[in-house]
């Protein structure tokens, strides 16, 4: 292989005790995501006497660790959440819950109805207690997501009502509305399909950090990387395609080569005895100098083999549970030199937004991932035991 919803009119729903009125203001035939939506969130009263206090108050879910983990009161209404009881089995520990409503969103905060959000593996890892965020317990959890704002509170100008929005990571998505900081939210493209979307947070900004800031590549420059097929390695194939760059892909099934190599990969490989030769041979005189790992074990010794001399070597992931294997002449002789990305250390935080908003525009213009199922909040343990078995798996936080 060579590198080489229509006109003006309101609309009323009913929803977990609130009734959501949107007034829009469009042509006839014109969409939702095309329309300026102008909602009013009442509370319905209960079923009480006139004049009863409770009417009409709703409680607070801030976005903390104990969001949603106080016993409703008389009067208050509930949405549905998927809440973590206990650390370990994810399997055993995660399940659909009634959590309290938010109340109206603060100063330069905003209402957000949550659409979509996949289960990612620092999701199970937050479940496992294993991941640097661990919430107190029973909390709401999730990494990543998309929804709609619902309304804005005083002071919020960067977005408006109707627009889609991703909450910033490790919001604890998994609810069906949540009150969140305005700021650094922006409007997504309209007409993206929003189960992309919602895989914005995490992999994208992954891919073009792991792309931009360890090695300073230059256009045709070649780039290697395992877990070729992941959310990342699809995204770092994309950001390449972008930036000019070329990728050697590895996987580990034939039948991915066609469906990457469709997605802009210029050499993709299945992984076995003979591999390193075979991707010398596909990239003859060509130095590798950036090698991105997502799998450990000795497929890391694979990639150190292809660095050329003073190449770099990123961990990103460790999807085999496995120690890193690695060859130490490779590592004396050739000087290479072996990294570890973390999203959430500091020094990216800056620099994530704009590779989100790179990555919503791909989106716009045709970039997919592959999803393997989407579930119900209710199937919340079928979902995680997909994720387990492999593929990606979306919830839908706000289908019935």
């Amino acid at each position: 292989m060579a590198l080489s919803d229509h006109g003006n009119r309101s609309e009323q729903r009913a929803h977990s005790g609130y009734r959501l009125t949107a007034r829009r203001n469009c042509r006839l035939d014109q969409d939702l995501d095309k329309s300026r939506v102008y909602i009013d969130i009442t509370r319905r009263h209960h079923a009480a006497a006139p004049g009863n206090p409770l009417a009409r108050r709703s409680k607070a879910i801030s976005p903390g660790p104990l969001e949603g983990t106080a016993a409703p009161g008389i009067g208050e209404s509930q949405m549905r959440a998927i809440r973590l009881s206990v650390y370990g089995s994810p399997v055993d520990g995660l399940a659909m819950a009634d959590v309290p409503e938010p109340k109206a969103p603060g100063a330069n905060e905003v209402l957000v109805a949550i659409e979509y959000s996949p289960i990612n593996p620092n999701d199970l890892l937050v479940a496992r207690g294993a991941y640097p965020l661990r919430p107190e317990l029973p909390s709401v959890i999730g990494n990543e997501g998309v929804g709609r704002v619902l309304t804005v509170g005083p002071g919020v100008t960067n977005v408006a009502v109707g627009d889609r929005v991703v909450p910033r990571r490790s919001s604890w998505v998994w609810r069906e509305r949540m009150v969140v900081p305005a700021g650094g939210l922006f409007a997504l493209p309209v007409g993206a399909d929003p189960k992309q979307l919602a895989m914005l947070t995490i992999n994208p900004p992954t891919a073009s950090l792991l792309l931009s800031d360890y090695v300073d590549l230059n256009r045709g420059d070649v780039v290697v990387q395992n877990a070729a097929n992941s959310g990342v390695g699809r995204w770092v194939i994309a950001f390449a395609k972008r930036r000019g760059l070329r990728t050697v892909n590895i996987v580990r099934r034939a039948e991915l080569v066609p469906d990457l190599q469709a997605a802009g990969g210029d050499v993709v490989v299945v992984d076995g005895p003979e591999v390193i030769q075979e991707i010398k041979k596909a990239v003859g005189s060509d130095r590798i100098r950036l090698a991105l790992d997502g799998v450990s074990g000795p497929a890391t010794g694979v990639l150190a083999s292809l660095l050329a001399p003073d190449g770099t070597l990123v961990a990103y992931s460790a999807m085999s549970g496995s120690p890193m294997v690695l060859n130490p002449l490779a590592v004396i002789f050739t000087s290479i030199t072996v990294k570890g990305f973390f999203m959430g250390h500091a020094q990216w935080e800056r620099k994530i937004p704009p590779a989100i908003e790179e990555a919503a525009r791909l989106v716009a213009g045709g970039v997919k991932v592959p999803i393997a199922a989407v579930y119900r909040l209710s199937e919340i343990k079928k979902a995680v035991e997909h994720t387990l078995r492999g593929g990606k798996v979306l919830l839908d936080v706000a289908g019935g």
